[in-house]
């Protein structure tokens, strides 16, 4: 007695075959996908690049993760280093109000905007504070 009962063919053949490169396709292409957010993020020198590589391998079979960790290697994330603003735009301890501790900026603000924006950004100043 055989394990099966019949001879096989070449279309058995043929559809073992077609199986075998089935799964192997389905395999290169999750391996594929896996690993596109990282390079993305590696190709874009993303600064949190090794973690969106991560997320796109630990997000693969849940699909939400995988897409958040492929929008987060689009993310410009752009880190900001306060120790280069220009002076005016600093947060100082001279700048501090000595009543409420608050740091005053309305000068950097004003400085930046124009005309009638430097005058609603005060009205809306002076509105704040009377309200608090």
């Amino acid at each position: 007695m055989d394990l099966i009962d019949f001879k096989l063919d070449g279309y058995d053949y043929a559809t073992f075959l077609i199986l075998l490169l089935v799964v192997i396709a389905f395999f290169y292409a999750m391996i594929t996908l896996g690993g596109l957010p990282g390079k993305l993020a590696e190709k874009r020198k993303h600064p949190h690049a090794e973690s969106v590589k991560l997320g796109g391998w630990i997000g693969l079979f849940t699909v939400f993760p995988w897409i958040h960790a492929l929008i987060w290697a689009y993310h410009d994330s752009l880190t900001i280093d306060v120790r280069k603003l220009p002076k005016d735009m600093r947060d100082t301890p001279e700048d501090e109000d000595p009543e409420t501790g608050e740091v005053a900026r309305t000068a950097a603000i004003q400085a930046t905007l124009s005309g009638t924006e430097a005058a609603d950004a005060t009205r809306n100043a002076a509105k704040d504070g009377a309200s608090s």
